[in-house]
């Protein structure tokens, strides 16, 4: 599918859900942006924080992530005994370009699409999930395959996995792909504002939920 490369689009899931601590509440790579950022309308009115953003290999900024409620951390798909799973959205940004020469002309950089999207918000659902029933030595074996199903159901959005769902986006309704699992819930659409959406969460409906420009990313670190 036309989308940013699997190497420099997002860091492995374990390694990610490691590193994440570090990388949030940081506005720079965010500030970087030639694209505007996008989160959930004003509707919501729980926390809102950043995560990280994504580069390509000129250091230009492609995607970014920013949560909303809980902030998640890596547990089994059930949760601890007796412990209330976390209520989550995260709202993906990805630039919508064509594929192109990169900053410094050494090497062409591949387009973004809705399945640039999709993939991301899969992937990004996989890092702070895995099987309770799993041993932690064998999660990097079990993510990698995860992953790859995640690629594969992103280059399939008119597939069998996938419905359609209506959300507002800046006021306006707009098509998003949708699809559920047992770890939560991954939505793909576009924007008339030059970037793609993608969009995951568990213990908050995606049905009720419209996404906005946000007019002061700074403010979330």
């Amino acid at each position: 599918m036309d989308t940013t490369s699997r190497v420099g689009a997002q860091m492995p899931a374990a390694e990610g859900a490691q590193q994440l601590a570090s990388a949030w509440r940081t506005a720079d790579g965010y500030l970087r942006a030639p694209f505007p950022w996008y989160g959930l309308d004003d509707a919501f009115t729980g926390p809102r924080w950043l995560m990280q953003v994504g580069m390509a290999a000129d250091g230009a900024v492609e995607h970014g992530s920013i949560g909303h409620g809980d902030e998640p951390t890596v547990r089994g798909e059930a949760g601890s005994a007796g412990e209330p799973r976390e209520k989550f959205a995260v709202v993906v940004t990805v630039a919508a370009h064509p594929s192109r020469r990169s900053a410094d002309g050494t090497g062409l950089l591949e387009a973004t699409s809705v399945s640039s999207a999709a993939w991301l918000a899969g992937v990004g659902l996989l890092s702070f999930t895995w099987p309770g029933q799993m041993d932690h030595t064998l999660r990097d074996d079990w993510l990698d395959q995860q992953t790859e199903t995640a690629w594969a159901l992103a280059d399939d959005l008119e597939g069998p996995e996938w419905s359609k769902l209506s959300l507002p986006v800046d006021g306006a309704a707009a098509s998003f792909y949708y699809r559920e699992s047992q770890f939560g819930w991954v939505l793909a659409g576009t924007t008339e504002a030059g970037v793609h959406l993608g969009a995951y969460g568990r213990g908050m409906s995606a049905y009720g939920l419209g996404f906005s420009v946000i007019k002061d990313v700074a403010a979330y670190a």
